[in-house]
């Protein structure tokens, strides 16, 4: 399993990858399956006969997978078939056992050897495995897309023709990314964050049998080489500012000395951080009390205070906006200074760094990544099905991500 602590959760590919075929092999592979062969076998086949469920692309994975095991089955034994054992004494080959693996290509016969002893313990499909090495991948992907086990396990009888996979190994497939979410959520964290954001989204989930909102928390980083750090995740009743508190604590015990610039409510862990409120999210507010007619008058009049070069000529602009509009609609003004202290930081940074800040979009983008992998599930069974999916979905959406 391959994993990125630092910039992204986890890689999708959640079960151990195939080894890399040998160049030297594919070419001595090619050398046996020349084109002209290859063209002569399938002559007169169906597009069904060739790629359908127990088509000759199956049989041929069966008979390589044969071959593979009976290649380790050999380098165990350590003679080749046919010889007699090393002295004349020792293990034997004593057969094989029929099963059927799920695979890319559809369900695939294949004919584990055995030996005498009991001793052989085959790599390339193991002992009462059923999968072959990245279906379980593919699995995780299509769950981290949104799709329930229900429709995964459809999804995977239309594509393979597979009936063996059922629900609740799919189910068993995805709980085992919880190991990986509990590390996640617990790992060391950079000592230093530029910029930090906080932000929540609402989740339905099923609860002392009944469905209850629930509030999850994510903490979106900005390392100092500019890579954006989902930092955890976590589960409160309601959004308040002293849980919020908790997470900061939290994200500080493991190991974050300083942020300098948060786009959050309050910062109380790190006193000497700039507390930036999101400006967006401000506007946005303040339109809510605005009648429909004069929503773009009131929009450009608004511009001049969160584009001011400095926090001097900000008041100026919002005093002649509360001059204008102020006996219409006192509130907007009201509203802007009572956040005045969390809106003007971001006024003091050059141009280029005003757009990282003055705005939570950075983690409301992950949100929309997030809603709509959950935006399929009415409900969620359990806290940890929700972690669950959440989960893989900022790995999703990770592994897209570029520098900030």
């Amino acid at each position: 399993m391959t994993k990125t602590m630092k910039s992204s959760p986890v890689t999708i590919d959640r079960v151990d990858a195939a080894p890399v075929p040998d160049e030297d092999a594919l070419d001595q592979l090619a050398g046996l399956l020349p084109a002209e062969a290859l063209g002569r076998a399938v002559k007169g086949l169906t597009a069904d006969e060739i790629t359908g469920s127990g088509g000759l692309l199956t049989q041929l994975a069966g008979r390589v997978i044969d071959a593979a095991l009976a290649g380790e089955l050999t380098d165990h034994l350590g003679y080749e078939p046919g010889q007699a054992p090393p002295g004349g004494t020792g293990n034997y080959r004593n057969g094989s056992t029929p099963k059927t693996v799920s695979t890319d290509l559809g369900p695939v016969e294949v004919n584990t050897p055995r030996d005498r002893n009991g001793s052989f313990e085959p790599q390339l499909v193991a002992k009462r495995q059923t999968r072959l090495a990245g279906l379980d991948a593919k699995i995780i992907d299509l769950y981290a897309g949104g799709m329930s086990v229900r429709d995964i396990q459809s999804h995977l009888e239309r594509l393979y023709g597979t009936t063996s996979i059922g629900r609740d190994t799919i189910s068993r497939i995805t709980d085992a990314v919880m190991e990986d979410v509990k590390e996640w959520r617990h790992r060391p964290l950079e000592s230093v964050y530029p910029i930090v954001y906080l932000d929540a989204l609402v989740v339905k989930v099923r609860q002392d049998r009944s469905v209850q909102k629930r509030v999850c928390y994510l903490a979106m980083g900005v390392t100092v080489e500019g890579d954006r750090d989902v930092l955890g995740l976590w589960w409160q009743e309601n959004e308040g500012a002293k849980f919020r508190l908790a997470v900061l604590n939290d994200l500080h015990h493991r190991g974050v000395q300083d942020v300098l610039i948060a786009c959050v409510d309050g910062l109380a862990v790190f006193p000497r951080a700039w507390v930036q409120t999101c400006v967006v999210h401000q506007i946005r507010s303040s339109m809510r009390y605005v009648a429909y007619q004069d929503r773009k008058r009131v929009a450009a009049d608004l511009r001049p205070i969160y584009t001011a070069p400095n926090a001097e000529a900000a008041e100026d602009a919002l005093d002649a906006f509360d001059a204008k509009w102020g006996e219409k609609y006192p509130m907007i003004a009201q509203s802007w200074r009572a956040r005045w202290d969390y809106i003007i930081p971001f006024l003091s940074l050059p141009a280029d760094l005003r757009k990282a800040v003055y705005t939570t979009n950075s983690i409301e983008g992950l949100n929309r990544q997030i809603r709509k992998a959950i935006k399929t599930r009415g409900h969620f069974p359990d806290e940890d099905a929700a972690t669950k999916l959440i989960y893989l979905a900022i790995s999703r959406a990770e592994s897209k991500w570029r520098k900030a």
